[in-house]
């Protein structure tokens, strides 16, 4: 007789399970950036309100609408300009 863990407590486990495997941490959403070869980012989800984030998000949704290749969110812009306006946001 095995004991029986409730829906919430297993998705605890895989959330953390995820997060020590390369996840993403919490307060964090992963963003694709490029524009051949995309590259994956972990960013604070704070930028998410940012004038600067928000043009980029903008920029996205005229460019992929709702369809993301990547199955997340895709910023279509040079990888060495979103880490030049991440940069900038950190310092903020």
């Amino acid at each position: 007789m095995g004991i029986k863990m409730s829906p919430l407590i297993q998705g605890t486990r895989i959330l953390r399970r995820l997060s020590n495997s390369g996840g993403v941490p919490k307060g964090h959403c992963a963003v694709y950036v490029g524009e051949s070869q995309k590259k994956r980012f972990v960013v604070p989800i704070s930028y998410l309100s940012q004038p600067l984030f928000k043009e980029l998000l903008a920029q996205a949704e005229e460019h992929f609408g709702f369809d993301h290749p990547m199955g997340g969110l895709t910023i279509p812009c040079k990888e060495d300009v979103f880490v030049h306006l991440t940069s900038h946001l950190r310092r903020s």
